[in-house]
């Protein structure tokens, strides 16, 4: 049970203003992952990740998150685990691969087949969060059944994001409102 948190902001402060606010954010979420934590945002701040680990899969630092693809295209977060990661990576072939997590070979994926073509091909239960540097796109996405929580918050020329509620709080001036719509 990992933990992810985030945010899109159109008024950034800074990388490292972002990168204090994403780790408060992650820090509500330390019960989820004890293993390991990490933090990640774009130069100018506008987007930021947040990860709290539990090992699973690859229990060794090469599954540290957030995770950079190796061409450097994209940046991820995933809580939740890959079934088919192994089959997947023999279907990429290549590497050499850094350690033995699913989220590297979603990676790997997403370089080779894109976006919606690797989460077609995902079974497991996950949510992700995505930075797609050279396209400047955020895309958050869970799998088919949503086992695995993913809120979303939109404020005024800001997104957040996380796999709980209560990392939230963290975010300066947050207000919680139900929408009833």
């Amino acid at each position: 049970m990992c933990g992810i948190t985030g945010f899109w902001t159109e008024r950034p402060a800074g990388a490292d203003a972002a990168a204090a606010a994403v780790r408060m954010m992650a820090e509500r979420l330390r019960h989820r992952g004890p293993d390991d934590d990490g933090t990640w945002t774009t130069d100018d701040g506008a987007v930021a990740f947040g990860h709290r680990r539990l090992s699973i899969v690859d229990l060794s630092a090469a599954g540290h998150q957030p995770m950079r693809s190796r061409s450097g295209r994209y940046e991820v977060v995933l809580n939740g685990e890959i079934y088919n990661h192994a089959l997947l990576r023999a279907e990429l072939g290549g590497g050499p691969w850094r350690g033995h997590s699913d989220t590297e070979t979603m990676l790997a994926g997403f370089e080779r087949w894109g976006i919606e073509g690797t989460l077609r091909k995902l079974v497991g239960m996950f949510a992700i969060a995505l930075w797609d540097r050279e396209q400047q796109r955020l895309t958050l996405a869970r799998d088919r059944f949503g086992e695995k929580p993913l809120y979303i918050a939109r404020l005024p020329g800001a997104m957040l994001f996380a796999s709980e509620l209560k990392a939230f709080d963290a975010w300066p001036g947050f207000a919680p409102a139900v929408n009833r719509g």
